[in-house]
């Protein structure tokens, strides 16, 4: 018996319609500037941004690089030293210690903190290779990828992204980032470049924080109601 083709998956064609409504509400995002786009920069900025602010973890990756000359020398500075800079950071410790442990470890693979060599592996392959390295899950892979001067198309998730995929019943309700990544990834529009995952994230964030709160959903002014299986349940109540 000849099995008849499934077709596409209808979370994809969620995906299509959902960006042009983000891209309404909130406007188009653009893309870093250079300098915050360097692979190492990216990965630097993911280790210590762990709940916090994104311009906040921004301007600490940029402090510790100003202050220390380069990443070699921010991978020899004293843990105390850096916990004082990351001191803004939601935890600063913790910041300071993985971070200390990833350049480390990066440096014995490496002989230096670069991460050239990704440009010449498959996506899969040097997201594996990062995932490696102390620290390092696949939010912060994807990072590296997708938002650096790499520019794979490949998706970024954080507790924000992830809870909304979750609730619109995109992904598991119960997965993981990773789970939650090998979920999505096959069904995002094939058409999308490494520039539209990028600023899908981002606009996603804005709804997590707008609407989709972890403790309280505004259903009735989300723009992604009408997508979303929770939305739709919460209109008919």
């Amino acid at each position: 018996m000849t099995e008849l083709p499934l077709g596409p998956d209808p979370r994809t064609e969620t995906l299509r319609r959902l960006q042009p409504l983000l891209v309404q509400r909130f406007g188009h995002i653009r893309r870093a500037a250079e300098e915050w786009r360097a692979p190492e920069w990216v990965l630097v900025q993911g280790v210590i941004g762990a709940r916090t602010k994104s311009e906040v973890s921004n301007a600490a990756t940029d402090r510790l690089l100003k202050r220390y000359g380069s990443w070699e020398g921010v991978a020899d500075a004293p843990l105390e030293q850096l916990q004082h800079e990351l001191s803004n950071q939601t935890y600063p410790n913790i910041a300071a210690e993985r971070l200390k442990a990833s350049l480390a470890d990066l440096i014995m693979r490496r002989g230096c903190v670069d991460l050239s060599h990704l440009a010449n592996m498959g996506t899969e392959d040097a997201m594996d290779w990062l995932e490696q390295l102390p620290g390092v899950g696949r939010k912060i892979a994807a990072g590296v990828m997708n938002a650096s001067t790499l520019d794979r198309p490949v998706l970024v998730l954080d507790s924000h992204h992830r809870r909304i995929l979750q609730r619109m019943g995109l992904v598991p309700a119960e997965a993981d980032t990773a789970r939650a990544y090998a979920a999505i990834m096959p069904v995002m529009p094939p058409e999308w470049r490494a520039a539209d995952y990028d600023e899908h994230h981002l606009l996603m964030k804005k709804v997590g924080q707008t609407w989709c709160r972890p403790a309280r959903m505004d259903c009735a002014n989300c723009l992604a109601q009408s997508l979303c299986e929770t939305g739709k349940c919460n209109s008919a109540d």
